[in-house]
């Protein structure tokens, strides 16, 4: 049984329109794969965490070592959920460090998950495109690890295929393969890396995050959303009744006088509106802020507030939207 290299499906030549599918089974990647990597042509696939948990399962029932990624940009709200699926010690890495401004201590960035869970042996921030503490990792890796396998788990572009590539570049003569791509469900099945042969790594696939806007856009948008350099946070002083606007994605309604700053792709468009506009394209979300904290527009970005207010947030039909502590 063939598997594709580059998203762990079982390849097969009957069917086009499953996961898999390739003219010669002996290919190295599905069609799917091949088209991504060669094309940027993006098929997404539609699945769901029901179709993900069974694997989750076998990685708690394994009790090697669980490489969990968390994207320091995109936060999962549910993030203690899947730690509580997982009966593994976890090397808690904190992906796309490049993303965040670099005024930002990384200290503070970890501090932010202290006490998140007990499972968590040690916590690393990394950057696969800057190449940022890749050989500490690999050598906390080699600590900590239980046996030869050691798993990759975290949410859809977390970073896991990515961080998995860059670690084949560096330490093995092998050509990077995994596929890597801005759609949700880019890994579909489970891959094995042998590094050494001291160290097998194992890619899983993203599980999803339920609200996530990334899952209602087209590419050519999510091109723009997905943050590429470092965030150039913007603030704003608010009167009464104002509305910021982002990319027609996004629009920022202050109830009464604040201060904001917002944390959003450098790409995306963002433009004051002091007249009515017609919003009937987007949700209302009513969101009520405490001082500090973050209005978290799920997979889009966040908007940090300097003190109570409440705002409504127009966004896509179901994207969530929440609070949380403020990050920065």
């Amino acid at each position: 049984m063939n598997k594709c290299q580059g998203c762990g499906s079982v390849l097969q030549n009957q069917n086009l329109n499953l996961d898999g599918y390739t003219q010669n089974i002996d290919n190295a990647l599905c069609e799917r794969c091949f088209r991504i990597k060669n094309y940027n042509d993006y098929h997404k696939i539609m699945k769901t965490n029901n179709d993900f948990m069974p694997i989750i399962r076998d990685v708690s029932n394994s009790h090697d070592l669980v490489v969990l990624l968390v994207d320091l940009f995109n936060i999962p709200k549910s993030l203690d959920k899947l730690i509580g699926n997982l009966d593994n010690k976890i090397l808690l890495v904190l992906t796309k460090r490049d993303i965040i401004p670099l005024s930002v201590y990384d200290k503070r960035l970890i501090n932010y998950f202290t006490n998140l869970s007990h499972k968590i042996v040690d916590t690393i921030i990394c950057s696969s495109k800057k190449n940022f503490h890749i050989d500490e990792l690999m050598d906390k890796i080699y600590f900590y690890k239980k046996t030869n396998n050691v798993y990759v788990v975290g949410y859809t572009n977390a970073g896991k295929s990515t961080l998995i590539n860059k670690i084949i570049y560096n330490y093995t003569d092998k050509t990077p393969m995994i596929t890597t791509s801005l759609l949700t469900s880019t890994t579909i099945d489970v891959i094995k890396i042998k590094i050494n042969e001291n160290l097998t790594l194992i890619d899983t696939p993203g599980l999803l995050e339920y609200g996530n806007i990334l899952d209602y856009l087209d590419v050519s948008m999510l091109k723009k959303v997905v943050p590429r350099n470092e965030l150039k946070p913007i603030t704003y002083q608010l009167k009464d009744s104002q509305k910021i606007f982002i990319d027609n994605i996004l629009c920022i309604e202050n109830i009464e006088p604040n201060n904001i700053t917002l944390y959003f792709s450098n790409d995306l468009n963002v433009k004051r509106i002091f007249k009515k506009c017609d919003l009937s394209s987007l949700k209302c979300y009513k969101v009520e802020a405490k001082e500090k904290e973050d209005i978290v527009v799920c997979g889009l970005g966040f908007i940090k507030v300097m003190k109570p207010g409440v705002f409504n947030i127009y966004t896509l039909p179901n994207v969530s939207v929440y609070t949380r502590d403020a990050f920065i």
